[in-house]
């Protein structure tokens, strides 16, 4: 397996369209790594760019220690998993699964060998001689991952393989293509994967580490947690976790010598210690203040006059999740939901007024210009 590596790698069509600005990354022989982000980010893109399927405008593309701008896609030493399968209807599994391989001329055992190590791994052994048109969408997904399998690429390209199957199907199917990851590595095969989506449940699954594109642009490259923990800007903050995290325009004063942020509809909270020394450098700056929904909580009434981080709120809306519920609500202009678990002794409607307590331990500044965090790294 190879060490991907891309360099100032640019993409502008001939209308003139920049859509990838830039991208410096390396994917770590053996990594899984993910591309996340929204529609027209330019994911997919830079991962055709790495198959050869997308001509580079710009920058270079690596493969373990060769540059492979100029090569076809059959000589990068690459596998790639669509989204539409893009299977043969008229060949077998056994067939489709073969096809590559003979193309490359192997021995008949050969080829036998990794198709039936591949269809044990995936558990498709009972469909070896079925046709496409005889099979559900997970299984003709599973195939396609074993077609990429047996020809033992350095590297797995995946390009939002799961976005045509249903809900269900999607989790099975997610847990094959990480157990495939672990067993190649058990193995001793350090399979390299890129994976696109946009669908966060799959990357923070998934990825190793996880490259967070917006506009053809790289917003943060980090694990999973710390993505999720340690944002580096206002958009991956708002990206990465579901519900996605509260964000408001704030000011930062300081009342009684202890710093807070106040919102433009005048809602009050008081930063915790660890922030305060922070904050203080930018008091009486607008900043964005961020907040995820599970550090929001329903509080008692009597908790309104002893801490300024407990409000009342109407709910808008309330929807319940079967062991939780997102409570909808708002701050002047702002829209707000709390994520809490569910209480069956506690049952809160649309319209209620209650108390919501802001946990601002976990709270998060972002420049409001630059929109970079401007809390510690590791607060």
């Amino acid at each position: 397996m190879a060490e991907v590596t891309l360099r100032g790698v640019e993409k502008t069509y001939p209308n003139g369209f920049k859509a990838v600005h830039g991208v410096d990354l390396t994917i770590r022989e053996g990594e899984f790594m993910v591309f996340v982000g929204p529609s027209g980010c330019a994911k997919s893109t830079t991962l055709r760019m790495i198959a050869g399927l997308e001509e580079i405008s710009n920058g270079d593309v690596y493969i373990g220690d060769k540059r492979v701008n100029d090569l076809p896609p059959k000589d990068r030493g690459i596998s790639m998993v669509f989204q539409n399968y893009a299977l043969y209807p008229h060949m077998s599994v056994y067939e489709n699964m073969a096809f590559g391989l003979k193309q490359q001329k192997l021995p008949k055992h050969e080829i036998e060998k990794r198709i039936s190590e591949a269809a044990k791994t995936l558990e498709i052994e009972h469909l070896l001689e079925n046709k496409p048109g005889e099979m559900s969408g997970g299984q003709r997904q599973r195939v396609a991952l074993g077609r990429a399998m047996v020809r033992k690429p350095d590297v797995f390209l995946f390009d939002e393989p799961l976005s045509n199957l249903d809900a269900k199907l999607r989790v099975s199917t997610r847990v094959s293509i990480a157990q495939l990851h672990n067993d190649l590595k058990a193995e001793g095969q350090n399979a390299t994967m890129i994976y696109v989506t946009h669908d966060q449940v799959e990357a923070m699954t998934l990825g190793d580490r996880i490259c967070v594109l917006n506009q053809g642009e790289i917003m943060q490259v980090d694990t999973p947690m710390n993505l999720y923990h340690y944002p580096a800007n206002k958009f991956v903050a708002g990206f990465i976790g579901s519900p996605a995290m509260n964000i408001v325009k704030a000011r930062i004063d300081e009342i009684d010598d202890v710093m807070h942020v106040i919102s433009q509809s005048g809602t009050l909270w008081k930063l915790p210690e660890h922030k305060q020394s922070l904050a203080r450098q930018h008091r009486g700056k607008w900043v964005w203040f961020g907040i995820r929904p599970e550090h929001i909580r329903l509080a008692n009434h009597d908790a309104l006059a002893t801490d300024v981080n407990t409000q009342s709120h109407t709910l808008r809306v309330v929807e319940s999740m079967g062991n939780e519920l997102y409570l909808y609500f708002a701050l002047g202009g702002d829209k707000m939901v709390a994520r809490v678990p569910f209480d069956a002794d506690r049952m809160v409607t649309d319209g209620e007024p209650v108390m919501m307590s802001f946990d601002t331990t976990h709270c998060h500044l972002f420049d409001l210009d630059s929109e970079q965090a401007i809390t510690e790294a590791r607060g």
